[in-house]
């Protein structure tokens, strides 16, 4: 028999709702407690690849996703000079049963809510409730919370969640000796704008490289002006050792990097005019955290950023967090106890996470582009095949998708 909880998840971001979609799904009584007062509609894009809609497809959400994002069919890398580099089908075009979808983060989120609302009714969500930590005993978890109106309460559940992202609570307790966060060197500026359709209108676009700049540019809503014109979601990383607290809606200034775009004009796209139409930008330290030995203990463990925060590169932070609810949805099936089910689902996900923390560190999939730039001498090249072959790159993007869990093969196989 599951356990019938009732558990707290602490957070309502993307894990935090999966997670609550997750447990309702297998019989298990949950509730969300989110800090602020209400959802809002903040961030900018984000990818869910294969292996994380497959998880969503099972709740029944990708038709609901599929209306408010856009499904790329092909991966594409190119040097700062404009030149292409290497090609690849992805989602159903490469032969996956479930697309990759590019969304807002915001509509991620609506979604998500809209679900838990409908599924699990209107008292689910508990916003304005911030966490401050929590005691556990034998028979259950009592998590402290403050207001929106700064008057303080409690909750008691028989397990707790920490959901609550790179600031968690739930972590600071759990390990209140860990270090500082890891900054990777680079910093990162984001924005969307209204643009025409680039390339195909359903590229994921990888240009250029850290040491001087890298972008990744997809699209993110279609059509959103009645004249086909696209959303497009962008991203520029570059090296520096300058570098803010990590905030991911941290006001960014464009004069902090333009300068390193200027002269990225293509014949397929603008970059700098691109990038200069976005309304607000924001700006993010490439951190990430050391991986954890243990998550919790007990009757608390951690899930998403709050167990694992990794470098914003892969496109994984998201789906990893979403494998991480159906890892733990299926131990809480399982009858064995709150505080067996949470050390089997950290056993089966904290070695998994630590490999694409790793990963994203190292080699992601837009290390093909280091290679280039460091084999070419960052210079304009006659050939690609001069340069690196097509199989070498191949290689490297095979890699990373076996590390991070969606590997064709592999996923297809899970019906």
């Amino acid at each position: 028999m599951p356990i019938t909880g009732p558990v707290a998840i602490v957070g309502a971001g993307v894990g935090g709702l999966t997670l609550a979609l997750q447990l309702h799904a297998a019989g298990i009584e949950c509730q969300v407690f989110e800090a602020a007062p209400e959802l809002s509609p903040v961030g900018v894009g984000i990818n869910l690849l294969p292996h994380a809609t497959q998880k969503l497809d099972r709740l029944g959400l990708l038709g609901d996703l599929s209306a408010v994002a856009v499904a790329p069919r092909e991966s594409v890398y190119y040097t700062r000079f404009g030149q292409h580099i290497y090609s690849e089908p992805i989602g159903p075009a490469a032969g996956y049963d479930h697309p990759q979808l590019s969304i807002h983060r915001a509509d991620l989120q609506a979604v998500l809510a809209g679900a838990v609302a409908e599924r699990l009714g209107p008292d689910a969500l508990v916003t304005g409730h911030r966490c401050t930590g929590f005691e556990q005993d034998a028979g259950g978890v009592t998590l402290r919370f403050t207001r929106a109106d700064g008057t303080e309460t409690t909750h008691r559940a028989a397990g707790a969640v920490g959901c609550d992202g790179v600031h968690s609570a739930i972590r600071r307790q759990l390990h209140p000796d860990e270090g500082a966060p890891v900054y990777s060197g680079y910093n990162m500026w984001r924005g969307v704008t209204v643009h025409d359709p680039i390339l195909t209108g359903a590229s994921m676009i990888r240009v250029g490289w850290l040491a001087v700049a890298k972008l990744v540019i997809y699209p993110i809503r279609d059509n959103v002006d009645g004249a086909g014109r696209q959303l497009v979601n962008w991203v520029v990383e570059i090296e520096s050792p300058r570098h803010a607290t990590r905030d991911w809606i941290r006001e960014g200034k464009l004069e902090d990097f333009i300068g390193a775009l200027e002269g990225w004009s293509y014949d397929w796209l603008d970059i700098p005019a691109l990038v200069r139409g976005a309304g607000t930008i924001l700006e993010y330290a490439m951190v990430d955290a050391d991986p954890l030995d243990s998550w919790g203990t007990g009757r608390v463990t951690l899930l998403g950023d709050a167990a694992h925060p990794m470098v914003p590169r892969g496109s994984n932070g998201g789906g990893q967090a979403i494998l991480d609810t159906a890892a733990l949805a299926s131990e809480l099936s399982s009858g064995d106890g709150i505080a067996d089910a949470f050390a089997a689902y950290e056993a089966v996900r904290r070695p998994a996470t630590t490999a694409v923390v790793l990963a994203n560190r190292a080699n992601p999939p837009d290390a093909i582009l280091r290679e280039v730039y460091e084999r070419s001498g960052d210079r304009p090249f006659d050939s690609i095949d001069d340069v690196i072959p097509a199989g070498e790159l191949k290689a490297i993007i095979d890699r990373y998708k076996q590390t991070a869990g969606y590997s064709l093969a592999a996923l297809n196989a899970q019906k």
